[in-house]
């Protein structure tokens, strides 16, 4: 079964960029969280919000349906089988009309008043090269258990000695990339988690921003610090596979 297929949309309606917010069991988070993102934006840029509820069970896709009348830029995608944060991330990438994407988690913890400010590195950034692929948000205080924040240190000093890819925070969910240099990084679940080496193995160039962290207000998180550990060293090694099979070529012309 092929990707798919989304409403087609006047080049003149198109927004300049699609916030993509993957959710699963969000339903006291996801709301408030659409309205600071649509109260950040508004008036800055043109913009669209896709939620991409990965089979929630507990009614989140429908109390965002139910919020659209106060949030006209609002789509909702629905996935019928639990696929995944990453699956939900790039299913929102394929059906966004922007040219810019800035992901953030559903969990709240992410500011969306963030935002703006990785637009404006973004507009520095891009006017000194073309090629920039994305801005790393990167949590300047992280507001996890104690836990959390040890192994997240300890996996993200293994990942840099590993993948040497100048990133201190690859677990944060706030970015801002360039739709077009996603859609051509090569798929694999948690690649949300390796972005900034997936940019850089293509030839693209990345920035970081310090952002803004918060705690969880309603709900539980959806991983646990074993698994994630576990699931982070195996990407580890096909990642690190991935990078040293790459060959680009120095220039490509057209004859």
């Amino acid at each position: 079964m092929g990707p798919p297929v989304f409403g087609e949309t006047s080049l003149a309606a198109l927004p300049e960029l699609s916030v993509v917010v993957p959710v699963k069991d969000e339903v006291d988070n996801a709301v408030p969280l659409l309205m600071e993102i649509c109260t950040a934006l508004r008036g800055k840029t043109t913009f669209e919000v896709l939620f991409v509820d990965d089979a929630s069970r507990d009614g989140t896709a429908e109390a965002l349906l139910a919020a659209r009348p106060n949030a006209p830029e609002l789509r909702v995608l629905k996935h019928r089988k639990n696929s995944g944060q990453s699956r939900a991330v790039r299913t929102g990438v394929i059906a966004a009309r922007g040219r810019l994407v800035a992901t953030l988690d559903g969990d709240g913890q992410n500011d969306p008043a963030d935002i703006p400010m990785l637009l404006a590195v973004w507009a520095r950034e891009e006017g000194s090269d073309k090629n920039l692929g994305l801005v790393a948000g990167q949590r300047m205080k992280r507001e996890d258990s104690w836990i959390k924040r040890v192994s997240s240190r300890v996996g993200n000093g293994v990942r840099q000695w590993l993948l040497k890819d100048g990133t201190r925070d690859t677990g944060c969910g706030l970015k801002l990339f360039a739709r077009d240099a996603f859609l051509s990084l090569p798929y694999f679940d948690h690649i949300h988690r390796f972005m900034p080496a997936m940019m850089l193995r293509e030839g693209y160039r990345i920035s970081h921003a310090d952002v803004r962290h918060r705690p969880r207000s309603h709900g539980t998180s959806k991983y646990g610090t074993l698994d994630r550990l576990l699931v982070s060293l195996s990407d580890l090694v096909g990642v690190r596979w991935l990078l040293r099979r790459s060959r680009r070529p120095e220039a490509i012309e057209e004859l």
